[in-house]
């Protein structure tokens, strides 16, 4: 799969394509849907399948006050497209100077000029141009002038409409397995293994690595999953906990996993965690003895989760 940032890297000579466009944020199993229904639009068409996403989030400079958590980091945004087996995803950097262009402009520009487009795929709530003045009629009277034909689609996989406002909040709630029915996996978090307090292999024998996230981004409510930790082309099942750490008295938001038989140092690896299934809620214990008993708990809850054995 080829990537671009902006419009104008788009590669030199770029063939006639079928544009999706959308933030695609999750990228869940509506989005899937719409970017299969542009794949499938594209081999009709011998066009190529190229993905318009934008990064930041829009809400980031026409609202700043009302921008939602993320769900996937750009990098990640781009693995799941190029697993929907598309050719190519353009970037765009959304910026003022993006968010002040004129329907007809960035149908002309971008579209039109740079991609090439014999038909574009948009959720049908898609807003684009200044102050969102453009929506799937205003897209589908330029498509006429411009000759492409527009698809609008309704996010939807098995006749149930999918949003990722709908994700967030399931995540936020820490109802992981419903957030996992809509995305049609496992919701992960990414980020920067960094030191924490130390206490989870001195004190209470079960190290954890600690994960030091972008900001802004969406992550499941304070309690104990069972899950999976990504590094590179290994997984590791994990018991990871997300809180204050209350028994201590802490105050910091954490997300901490240990890995169940595993010895080694994560310290600066970016991993993915993933969330299967909340286990309990936090809990402030009496002292060290409770809550280590309580981690064995998890511990074999995990397994259990997980189906090790």
């Amino acid at each position: 799969m080829e990537t671009w940032r902006g419009i104008d890297a788009t590669p030199e000579g770029w063939p006639a394509s079928v544009v999706a466009i959308g933030v695609f944020d999750g990228v869940h199993r509506g989005h899937a849907a719409l970017i299969r229904t542009a794949a499938k639009a594209a081999a009709e068409r011998e066009a190529r399948c190229v993905v318009v996403t934008f990064d930041p989030h829009p809400t980031a400079v026409v609202a700043p006050h009302a921008v939602p958590a993320q769900l996937t980091t750009v990098d990640r945004r781009l693995e799941l497209l190029e697993a929907l087996g598309v050719d190519a995803v353009c970037v765009l950097p959304f910026t003022e100077e993006l968010s002040k262009l004129s329907p007809d402009y960035f149908v002309r520009h971008v579209l039109v000029g740079a991609l090439h487009a014999k038909a574009v795929c948009v959720g049908e709530n898609f807003r684009f141009g200044h102050k969102a003045a453009g929506d799937v009629a205003k897209l589908a009277e330029l498509g006429e002038e411009f000759g492409f034909e527009v698809l609008p689609q309704t996010l939807t996989a098995d006749a149930e409409a999918f949003s990722s406002t709908r994700v967030r909040r399931l995540v936020a709630a820490g109802d992981v397995a419903a957030a996992a029915e809509v995305l049609g996996r496992d919701f992960g978090l990414e980020g920067t293994v960094v030191h924490g307090a130390g206490r989870g292999g001195t004190a209470l024998g079960f190290p954890t690595a600690n994960l030091a996230t972008a900001p802004n981004t969406a992550i499941p409510a304070d309690g104990v999953y069972a899950g999976w930790c990504h590094r590179d082309s290994h997984r590791h099942p994990a018991a990871i906990s997300v809180g204050t750490n209350p028994t201590f008295e802490g105050g910091e938001r954490t997300v901490e996993a240990y890995l169940l038989d595993f010895s080694g140092d994560l310290y600066g690896e970016r991993v993915r965690l993933d969330f299967t299934a909340r286990l309990r809620g936090q809990v402030a214990f009496d002292g060290i003895e409770p809550l280590v008993r309580q981690i064995e708990t998890d511990v074999a809850d995990t397994r259990r989760v997980l189906e090790l054995g």
